[in-house]
């Protein structure tokens, strides 16, 4: 990990650095692979209250933590407790979602089993109807009227702002999504 330490009303120490980066630190051992990001920590002080505020920015989650108390050295320490909690909440939520039955996991399981099923029964893919129909230039929010209207769960359209084809869907918790081609 990469600290960023700075320190407001209060001059930041190499002891105060060594405390910070070995407490802070001590988070790596939840990780597969140590963050790559640079952990941002603030200490302030303001009256007789030490301040220290951390945060560390991952590509699917913030990790942050604040505290407020009179001793520096014991804020620090109550900043990780925070942050493990966080850690721990995120991790077994995330864990959750891969052993419930109906994850995505479980579900492509499923779906990968029933393929080879049924390309053992028969090698060869069978196209049992072709549609073909012009695409008109409409936005996407035109796109899912029509979708809607057609009582369809997805509908293929060409973007009237670049003139690229474009799919708007439903999604299984009821909003819309749209599936755009990279450029």
């Amino acid at each position: 990990m990469k600290f960023n330490i700075r320190g407001e009303n209060v001059e930041v120490t190499g002891a105060i650095r060594d405390y910070v980066e070995k407490k802070i630190g001590k988070l790596e051992r939840y990780f597969d692979t140590p963050p790559t990001s640079e952990v941002h920590v603030n200490l302030s002080v303001y009256n007789d209250e030490q301040r220290i505020e951390v945060t560390i920015p991952m590509t699917n989650l913030l990790l942050r933590g604040e505290v407020e108390h009179t001793d520096l050295y014991a804020a620090i320490d109550l900043v990780v407790d925070k942050l493990e909690r966080q850690i721990r909440k995120h991790k077994t939520k995330v864990n959750r979602k891969f052993r419930q039955k109906g994850s995505p996991k479980h579900v492509f399981a499923e779906l990968e089993k029933d393929a080879l099923n049924k390309e053992e029964e028969s090698s060869e893919i069978e196209i049992v109807r072709t549609k073909r129909f012009d695409l008109k230039p409409m936005d996407s929010e035109e796109a899912i009227l029509q979708m809607d209207m057609l009582g369809h769960s997805f509908f293929v359209f060409e973007n009237a702002s670049n003139g690229e084809t474009n799919v708007v869907y439903r999604r299984n918790d009821g909003k819309y999504g749209l599936i755009e081609p990279n450029a």
